[in-house]
């Protein structure tokens, strides 16, 4: 409204004072129809055009009067509202010109150009304004539909376009009508030097602020989507996955800007499947896989391996109800993951009641050996009073083994394979009758170094079950007290 106030008051002043033309006769009466074809024009063209507009307006925001999503065409009507707003304004301002023009041509016929010239530039360029502050009117019932239905396809003018048309209706109208104003006062023989300065003066100081307004609103129109893709590209650099933009926009910008929000959707996601990977196979072995890739297979390393296995499980399982159990290995499983992660160990896979740990695998470890021997000697130690409802037997072993990809390129695991494993096994079953519950090879002991080898003890010898020679074993060195 305030816009087309403006226009008009603009087109008459330019019509009485600024441009350049003969002396116009009969004064009063010009005024008197041209009240009276206002008053018309107000009463019956002006709210056919608003209930044009109110028409396609109203199509695009039925759905959130009734509390419903919105169709593909509803919101069709949302995004294109500012465009067909523009169209009323431009076919309303035509109509006015048609009808204005010939009104004062019948009566000065040398009106006819001023009075059309005049009215279809001030048309055009308000049209252009209220086309501007209607697209930012209509950004949050834009929002809320594209926040609930995106769309594939543009539904306005790209970026070439808008620009053209912000300059255009800018700057290339102010510019028209000085190309006017020069062919009038060109044909007119009475216009002064002073009357063509005052016409130049004031519709090139319109051009300029117009115009200027109206590039600024459009450079603001493309702007403010790629400011908040900026906000948005700079909370996902700092860390922030969740960062989402408003998608507001119905050109290539708010397709950009879906993009924007698919793209970190997909990276949230990704990082929280890659977290969720870390968890279950641990960051190293993740990393590894992520740069290795699918490969299967593997590579000879020197690894310790400590298993640990809890007394009597079977038992603990038909005793208690299933949620107790899982409570109960949860708290277990607790102790011993915080005790391999302080030592730097990799807990390869808990196998019901049993954890499997490696240490120098995916990653080598020149210490390995302390590292595993130490953190048997402390589980020995914590799980007895963190976890009294639950007794552990502890093997610590080290030796050659293969870690690599085992399985199917379709489903595998990153593991290792090797004597060492099966030894630890050994040793844990063994360990469940000794007291401390812990036992480890000599060869542990002997690739340990001080301090952690001293706090071994090589004392005898057993027969593992499933292996062709004895293994010499060593606990711990009792406490001095």
């Amino acid at each position: 409204m305030v816009a087309n106030l403006g226009g008009v008051a603009v087109v008459i002043s330019y019509i009485s004072w600024v441009l350049p033309g003969a002396h116009v006769e009969q004064t009063a009466r010009l005024i008197a129809l041209n009240a009276i074809l206002g008053g018309v024009f107000l009463v019956v063209v002006l709210p056919a055009g608003i209930w044009w507009g109110e028409t396609w307006l109203g199509s695009g925001r039925r759905w959130l009067q009734e509390g419903r999503p919105p169709t593909d065409r509803e919101v069709t009507a949302v995004l294109r509202a500012p465009m067909r707003l523009f169209l009323v304004h431009v076919t309303l301002w035509l109509v006015a010109a048609a009808l204005f023009a010939v009104l004062n041509a019948l009566i000065e016929f040398n009106l006819l150009a001023r009075v059309a010239f005049t009215v279809t530039l001030g048309g055009f360029t308000t049209s252009a304004f209220a086309y501007l502050v209607a697209e930012r009117v209509t950004r949050p019932i834009a929002a809320a539909a594209l926040s609930v239905r995106t769309v594939e396809r543009p539904k306005l003018p790209g970026i070439t376009a808008r620009t053209m048309f912000g300059w255009g209706l800018g700057t290339g109208v102010p510019f028209v009508g000085l190309v006017i104003t020069a062919i009038f006062a060109l044909a007119d023989d009475q216009t002064t030097r002073k009357q063509l300065a005052v016409t130049m003066l004031v519709l090139g100081g319109t051009g300029l602020v117009v115009g200027s307004w109206i590039a600024v609103l459009g450079a603001k129109a493309v702007a403010d989507p790629i400011r908040s893709l900026r906000t948005g590209i700079r909370g996902i650099a700092d860390g922030r996955l969740d960062s989402r933009v408003e998608v507001y926009d119905g050109s290539v910008l708010g397709l950009l800007q879906a993009g924007f929000n698919d793209m970190a959707t997909g990276l949230e996601e990704r990082e929280r499947l890659r977290d969720l990977y870390g968890r279950q196979v641990g960051e190293d072995v993740a990393r590894d896989v992520l740069e290795r890739g699918s490969q299967l297979g593997g590579r000879l390393c020197d690894v310790a391996v400590l298993f640990v296995d809890v007394v009597g499980s079977t038992q603990i399982a038909a005793s208690r109800p299933a949620e107790e159990v899982v409570e109960l290995l949860n708290r277990f499983f607790g102790v011993v993951v915080d005790e391999v992660h302080a030592h730097g160990g990799w807990v390869n896979k808990f196998q019901g009641d049993a954890t499997l740990v490696v240490f120098g695998a995916p990653v080598p470890l020149d210490d390995a050996a302390d590292r595993a021997l130490a953190a048997g000697r402390n589980l020995a130690r914590r799980l007895p009073a963190e976890v009294p409802e639950l007794a552990a037997g502890i093997g610590v072993a080290y030796g050659e083994v293969v870690a690599g990809n085992i399985g199917d390129e379709r489903r595998f695991e990153f593991t290792v394979i090797g004597d060492p494993v099966n030894e630890a096994a050994r040793l844990t079953e063994l360990a469940k009758t000794r007291t401390p519950m812990v036992l480890a090879s000599a060869d542990a002991v002997d690739a340990a170094r001080l301090p952690e080898s001293a706090c071994w003890v090589v004392s005898g010898s057993a027969e593992l079950r499933g292996r062709s020679k004895p293994t010499r074993l060593a606990t711990p060195v009792a406490p001095q007290p």
